[in-house]
């Protein structure tokens, strides 16, 4: 059972099986779908947006950069707002303006709107990432601690598929539009349902503004930013999340062309190798237990490789073999890193862990477009040379920096 805090009784987080455990849990995951639905709806409609609004592939996956950019600048914020406002009021207040500039989205009246609201949107989704594993790690029991971590985690990964699954036959039977504001109706009522069960926070008091024991935000970012691990761990998340949006960026271009010439509908179902990824990010807190952080780190980067190299295979179901394998491999990884975050964090948890969400959209958004020019000269093979260029570089860095750290 949980106890409250208190002079002599200090707060040490719900304990799994209690009831603020489920409903945090259960809240966190709702926020993970409502951020991450509306996040990457647009990623799959791109074919049909590309055609509609006539511009390139590597343009149209802008649509993507623009909304993860925009959240990428906004963490350092939200963590801020955080800290002053407390964790919950912040994720509410981050929630309910992504949800609305959502439901504007789908009415851009042409492609330079288009970029502009989902860059805004990106700022308003980026009080969720940038807060929810702070949020977690003061008001769960660090016994559980890496499973909590997962299994929001994984609310985040049914909320990319559902984003995509929506949007993807809508925008072939309707119009990328009509799939991208249902997907945002969908995001809606999520964000009731985080509002509605997260927990009164317990174990974090805010800081007044004009409070003697402030740490400025400076001091706080490079606190953590001298620290050599967490910039490896900052680096993980750059490197394999900006592989991982590019694969799914122009998968939907591939398909599309010969030899499997599927139409968008049925290549939108290909999303659902998003469902490895929920398992995963739940059983990476099992094997983190079980084996330590690094070698599950490790091994699940080698799992996207493995899966990377064969989608290369013209042959449909290898490609969804070779996705279901990158998939689990990313959101193991994604998971190990992100949950290793607060651990390591010094001065500010929240500040920490939006300096990784800060790396980790960073690389979303400058390799979902770079690697777009790879694949336009190369096809995908090219795009596969290119992200696996990036494991390779992650793997070296997590053997190299984090060897001394469990």
């Amino acid at each position: 059972m949980s106890t409250d805090p208190g002079p002599g009784n200090p707060w040490h987080g719900h304990l799994r099986g209690s009831t603020g455990y489920r409903r945090m849990i259960l809240a966190l995951f709702a926020a993970g779908v409502a951020t991450f639905s509306q996040l990457y709806s647009v990623q799959g409609v791109l074919p049909e947006l590309a055609r509609d609004l006539a511009v390139t592939e590597a343009d149209a996956a802008l649509a993507v950069s623009a909304a993860t950019l925009g959240l990428a600048t906004s963490v350092l914020f939200w963590s801020l707002m955080a800290d002053r406002m407390g964790r919950l009021r912040t994720m509410t207040i981050a929630v309910l303006a992504a949800v609305v500039l959502g439901l504007a989205v789908p009415f851009s009246p042409g492609f330079e709107w288009l970029l502009v609201l989902r860059f805004i949107e990106g700022l308003a989704l980026g009080g969720i990432p940038a807060v929810a594993l702070a949020y977690l790690s003061e008001e769960i029991s660090a016994l559980h601690s890496a499973v909590a971590a997962g299994t929001y985690i994984s609310g985040t990964t049914l909320g990319g598929l559902a984003g995509r699954l929506v949007a993807g036959p809508l925008s072939e039977f309707v119009s990328w539009r009509v799939g991208t504001l249902v997907v945002s109706v969908l995001a809606a009522i999520a964000a009731g349902v985080f509002i509605a069960l997260a927990p009164k926070p317990r174990g974090f008091t805010p800081v007044p503004w004009r409070s003697p024991h402030r740490i400025p935000l400076w001091k706080k970012l490079w606190m953590n930013l001298r620290k050599g691990p967490l910039l490896v761990l900052y680096a993980q998340g750059f490197l394999l999340m900006g592989g991982f949006v590019a694969v799914y960026n122009y998968l939907g271009f591939r398909l599309e062309s010969p030899p499997f010439l599927i139409p968008a509908s049925l290549a939108s179902l290909v999303f659902i190798a998003y469902l490895s990824g929920t398992w995963s990010s739940r059983k990476s807190g099992a094997m983190v237990a079980r084996f330590g952080r690094l070698p599950v780190l490790l091994s699940s980067t080698g799992l996207m490789a493995a899966g990377l190299a064969v989608t290369l295979a013209d042959f449909l179901p290898a490609v969804i073999v070779g996705l279901l394998v990158f998939t689990a491999g990313f959101f193991a990884a994604h998971s190990v890193a992100s949950g290793w975050i607060p651990l390591l964090g010094v001065g500010g948890r929240a500040q920490a862990a939006s300096l990784y969400n800060l790396a980790y959209y960073a690389g979303s958004s400058l390799f979902g477009w770079v690697i777009g020019l790879a694949f336009n000269a190369a096809d995908w093979p090219g795009l596969v040379l290119a992200v696996a260029a990036l494991l390779v570089v992650a793997a070296a860095l997590a053997l190299a920096g984090l060897r001394q750290r469990r």
